[in-house]
């Protein structure tokens, strides 16, 4: 899907798979300094591992003038995505929103947020969710300026890190609603 800023958000191929790990490894490098290297490893292994194999329903990936700067993953559930079916989540869960730190700024991450919520209203969803912590604190702002609101009953410990929920209601969502931008057209592979 093109976005009005020229950023194209689009499946991602399976030939794009060791461009797409480099380019969320990329993106999540920031934060090894702030998780015990016990953690970060695992992490850092589960982020690449994602990259292939079963388990999202969708990848997507984000261009800018051509490159691959940005990804993302959809997960049907809780189940899926973290192996939490007590969280009782059972429609999309975006995760890992990657954008590399030389596009930030640019609106990519706001494109593959679009993007997922407007996929997801079409499957008949209403509601998208995410998870995250304090440590990515630029991402929290920006989940809150598009219009996602905490889901407390959703959030969980991951060892000594409480990983916050937040989710959107699509049927009335400024970030597919607002501004006149719900004109996307799809792009080819």
């Amino acid at each position: 899907m093109s976005q009005p800023n020229g950023i194209i958000v689009r499946d991602a191929a399976s030939s794009e798979s060791d461009i797409v790990r480099q380019v969320m490894l990329g993106a999540y490098e920031q934060y090894a300094p702030f998780i015990p290297e016990s953690m970060w490893e695992p992490y850092r292994a589960a982020i690449s591992a994602s990259v292939e194999g079963d388990g999202p329903s969708d990848r997507l990936v984000a261009l800018w003038d051509g490159e691959i700067v940005g990804a993302a993953q959809v997960f049907d559930g809780s189940e899926s995505a973290y192996g939490r079916a007590e969280l009782a989540i059972f429609g999309p869960i975006i995760r890992y929103v990657s954008v590399l730190p030389k596009a930030r700024g640019r609106g990519i991450a706001t494109a593959l947020l679009k993007e997922t919520a407007a996929r997801s209203l079409a499957r008949g969803y209403n509601v998208l969710h995410l998870h995250t912590s304090d440590m990515m604190a630029s991402a929290v702002k920006l989940y809150e300026r598009l219009g996602f609101e905490r889901a407390y009953d959703k959030e969980f410990n991951n060892g000594e890190h409480l990983v916050k929920s937040y989710r959107l209601y699509l049927p009335k969502s400024a970030l597919l609603f607002g501004g006149g931008e719900s004109s996307i057209r799809q792009e080819a592979l």
